[in-house]
């Protein structure tokens, strides 16, 4: 089983989980007029094949290992199971609430109010149930970032004019930043104790759970949206291959980058809080994301523009601050 053993290579791996993070809400935009609800179908399939892919080749060792992927499968406790598992369903509610904002207000604010919003009450959970790294640069950063949230929900709305859309997706995010920092509290809590699971195990029965949540709950957006018309089951049947396989490609993304973070997040050096910080990094990511290919503020004022640079600044700051905590102990 592949767990860094420098926390440089820890670090690499959180970085490479903020870009997937931050990147694969791209696969949605390139679907254009597909609504989310379908796309999403798709989605949690990719997810759940990214578990079993880099379960069963990272996540293997040699034969007789108590943490290859198949004997921890096997040996792991109901208890740790059942957390890997309501963490995926927790998770999903918020991820559907998120993709829903995106709709609704792009991924320039979805992305920095709802994700900035998870590292704050996750990073703090996560430090409670495994404290380490210096809580004065962890946290310090943290109170950064959300400078930077504030002042790119105040250039969008700047933007905007602060609309009914714009308020009904600001309320989205805000409610999936809470479902996003309640879930990864559960995954640490699977990752420790007597006959807990690894991190390629926890990603498996998460994405179990991200499954079988996705027929209740995602059906339910499908018949009362958001916005627009409701779908039916027979319009995810008419989809072409090309926008099935970019919901496939999508959970693919979020996956790499999410198990990447649970590995980083094992090794003894790191620490859950310091990963799941980390890799909330996806938010500026995002928002270059919405930015510059998107062009979400095209057209904005220099106002809007300094306001841009300034949450920019914060972040990476911000980050740069969490990014030091586990080598300043």
């Amino acid at each position: 089983m592949f767990i860094p053993q420098t926390y440089w290579v820890a670090f690499l791996l959180m970085v490479l989980s903020m870009f997937c993070w931050g990147s694969w809400a791209n696969t949605q935009k390139a679907t254009g007029a597909w609504r989310f609800e379908l796309f999403y179908w798709d989605y949690v399939w990719g997810i759940l094949c990214c578990a079993i892919i880099l379960g069963v080749t990272l996540g293997r060792t040699h034969a007789g290992s108590a943490d290859s992927f198949f004997h921890n499968l096997g040996s792991a406790g109901l208890r740790s199971m059942a957390l890997a598992f309501v963490g995926g369903v927790i998770f999903n509610i918020a991820n559907l609430l998120l993709v829903a904002a995106i709709a609704l207000a792009g991924m320039a604010v979805a992305f920095p109010i709802g994700i900035g919003l998870a590292l704050v009450i996750g990073s703090i959970l996560n430090y409670f149930i495994t404290p380490k790294g210096n809580p004065w640069f962890l946290f310090g950063g943290i109170a950064l970032v959300v400078v930077a949230i504030i002042l790119d929900a105040m250039a969008y709305r700047r933007l905007s004019g602060g609309g009914k859309v714009t308020s009904q997706g600001i309320l989205l995010s805000l409610l999936c930043g809470v479902g996003m920092g309640l879930f990864y509290p559960f995954v640490a809590k699977a990752l420790t104790g007597e006959r807990h699971l690894v991190p390629y195990t926890v990603a498996f029965i998460f994405a179990i759970g991200v499954l079988v949540s996705n027929f209740p709950f995602n059906y339910a957006f499908m018949r009362r949206p958001v916005s627009g018309k409701p779908v039916a089951v027979a319009d995810y049947f008419r989809g072409t291959g090309g926008l099935h396989a970019w919901g496939g490609v999508g959970g693919l993304i979020w996956g790499v980058g999410t198990i990447s973070n649970f590995v980083a997040s094992y090794a003894q050096m790191v620490g859950p809080a310091t990963s799941y910080a980390l890799g909330q990094g996806a938010t500026m990511i995002s928002a270059l994301w919405g930015v510059f290919i998107w062009k979400e503020f095209r057209g904005a004022g220099r106002s809007v523009n300094l306001l841009l640079i300034l949450m920019f600044a914060f972040f990476i700051a911000g980050l740069a601050a969490v990014a030091l905590a586990p080598v300043m102990q």
